[in-house]
């Protein structure tokens, strides 16, 4: 039974001229595998190294009189090549990995095209594997909060695999936000799905204690300042102050005689 042919373009091979016959059948070959799945990693990666190396190679020329490719234009050329293949099989509706490595790719001249390519690719895969590894990319690359924003924005852990939850707590603690990896760690627990989790949270937990240690409680009480003590009271009632001390004259004797 024969294969049914696409009308698809995408993933296609473009005759060349002074092709090798060994590596024409094995591009045929993988690019035949990414029309069926456009996000398999490592048929990608193996086209990308053929398309590469045959970039890097340059055309083949006769002329001795022809300058030596430099080592500069054939790493532009071999970077370029991969970056027209990762363009030409992103056009697939469900290819999400070619985005991704056209992210990986833009990020230092374009950050903004990358972040909207990342967005794309985390929307075009259900499993959250292409966030995973959007937001991997992104803190490579010396930008968390980016990693953050782009996996807050996109992630639904009751769907996606835990390693999306992993990466965003990482983030966190890497933008110096300890208070949002530790909620993100505790959804993540409370609604990820526990095989998945269960490896990771050990290291998530130690992790997230390191950048966020528990406040230091509050020190021993100063001893109260103590009183002087209390003068016992004089027998037959309070003593009078001073403001109420009055002086008492004598009395003198009373006269028996005079009655004075």
């Amino acid at each position: 039974m024969r294969r049914p042919t696409s009308a698809s373009t995408v993933g296609t091979r473009r005759p060349r001229s002074g092709e090798k016959r060994g590596d024409t059948v094995h591009e045929d070959a993988l690019r035949a595998m990414l029309v069926d799945d456009p996000n398999d990693e490592r048929a990608f990666r193996a086209l990308a190294e053929l398309v590469r190396r045959r970039a890097a190679e340059g055309p083949t020329t006769d002329d001795p009189l022809a300058a030596p490719a430099d080592e500069t234009e054939k790493q532009r050329a071999a970077d370029l090549a991969v970056w027209a293949l990762a363009e030409e099989l992103a056009g697939h509706p469900r290819g999400w990995y070619p985005l991704v490595e056209l992210g990986r790719l833009s990020l230092d001249d374009d950050p903004e095209a990358a972040l909207r390519r990342f967005a794309t690719a985390a929307e075009r895969d259900p499993s959250g594997h292409a966030l995973a590894q959007s937001m991997e990319v992104l803190r490579t690359a010396g930008l968390p909060v980016e990693a953050l924003g782009l996996g807050v924005g996109h992630w639904r852990a009751r769907e996606h695999e835990a390693e999306v939850g992993r990466q965003l707590v990482l983030a966190a603690i890497e933008a110096d936000r300890p208070l949002d990896a530790r909620h993100h760690l505790e959804s993540l627990v409370e609604y990820g799905d526990p095989r998945g989790v269960a490896p990771l949270r050990a290291d998530l937990e130690r992790a997230v204690a390191q950048a966020d240690p528990p406040a230091a409680g509050p020190g021993p009480r100063a001893p109260a300042p103590s009183r002087p003590p209390r003068r016992p009271r004089p027998p037959g009632g309070p003593r009078p102050s001073s403001s109420q001390a009055v002086a008492v004259r004598p009395r003198r004797p009373r006269c028996r005689t005079c009655r004075r």
